[in-house]
């Protein structure tokens, strides 16, 4: 079939995994990943993108295990399907299957740990970049003819509070440090010595890193303990002119915390995670002036691609030799 990619097609004997949609990008390496399913199982890779839940379960609907890429497997989804086992491309998978669920019915949901860690946090502060020296901004000035520029907000002294000190926000403070950035976090789980070899100071309450940064960023990653975590009254803390950007999960604020925060008008905001992904254009969020929005995208670079693919296909194969690899529940 044109537009489908198999391997051991002939081996009916196999367990099938399906890939029913997949990111161009990932293609190639994910085809050099294959490989460790040799004789384990076959693979059925279909080389477009949808969001059709009718497409998506057509696909699957022979899957023994379902290789889910850059999209929500919603009940709709998982309702119709009879796989045993959904390996995702991406963390925080809370925010896209229904976990409880798939623990009564006894599926398994793996997810892929810290392959983004660097690609986060390059494009967290690419967009603290953004807020402050306006690249792309003046980039299109200047092609319209417009010479007034704007000014700068220099990062070098600037205090940056990191709600969530794990890969990323480990990798964020290294990157901050060069800057010149005076670091905090917080971050309850944490051992002393991670902050000591970072050279990041701990604060115990998020009113008060959140209250004492020139720039916040959230680096936390979406479980049950940390849905909602920050709350409107930590947004409240927020100076005016401080600086906020968020690359982690949109469901780690309170509902509507964030939107309600940002349209007093006083936060310049870099967001690349959202309630409801796609973003509708006509979102408010689209309507306030001085936030920088990019399409959940942190995550999608070459390095992580690498090391992203690497683990679904593991996840895949442990899952058929009785091993655990990544395994959520």
């Amino acid at each position: 079939m044109d537009g489908v990619f198999e391997t051991q097609p002939d081996r009916t004997d196999l367990p099938l995994v399906v890939m029913p949609v997949v990111i161009e990008s990932m293609i190639g390496p994910f085809k050099q990943n294959f490989t460790m399913l040799e004789n384990v199982a076959r693979v059925r890779m279909y080389e477009d993108f949808t969001l059709d839940e009718d497409t998506i379960v057509e696909r699957c609907k022979d899957a023994d295990a379902v290789m889910v890429i850059g999209f929500h497997c919603a009940d709709a989804i998982l309702d119709r399907l009879d796989a045993k086992c959904y390996a995702f491309g991406g963390t925080g998978v809370a925010s896209y299957i229904n976990l409880e669920k798939t623990k009564e019915r006894g599926i398994r949901v793996c997810n892929v740990l810290h392959y983004g860690d660097h690609a986060v946090a390059e494009h967290a502060m690419a967009l603290l970049m953004e807020l402050t020296r306006h690249a792309g901004a003046l980039d299109m000035q200047v092609k319209q003819g417009d010479w007034d520029g704007a000014d700068g907000f220099e990062l070098f002294g600037k205090k940056l509070g990191i709600i969530g000190l794990g890969g990323i926000g480990q990798t964020v403070a290294g990157i901050a440090n060069a800057f010149g950035m005076k670091v905090s976090a917080w971050n309850s789980h944490v051992p002393a010595q991670v902050f000591e070899n970072l050279n990041v100071t701990p604060v115990e309450d998020m009113n008060e890193l959140i209250s004492n940064s020139d720039v916040v960023s959230v680096h936390m990653p979406l479980l049950d303990s940390t849905r909602s975590i920050i709350t409107a009254k930590n947004l409240d803390a927020l100076r005016p002119g401080t600086l906020f950007v968020n690359t982690a999960r949109a469901e780690v604020i309170e509902p509507g915390a964030l939107l309600a925060r940002l349209q007093r008008g006083d936060i310049p905001a870099a967001l690349d995670v959202f309630d409801h992904e796609p973003l509708a254009a006509d979102d408010p969020l689209c309507k306030i002036p001085g936030i920088v929005l990019t399409p959940h995208i942190a995550w999608r670079t070459d390095g992580a691609y690498i090391g992203m693919t690497k683990q679904v296909v593991q996840s895949i194969a442990a899952f058929f030799k009785g091993e655990e690899f990544n395994v959520v529940v």
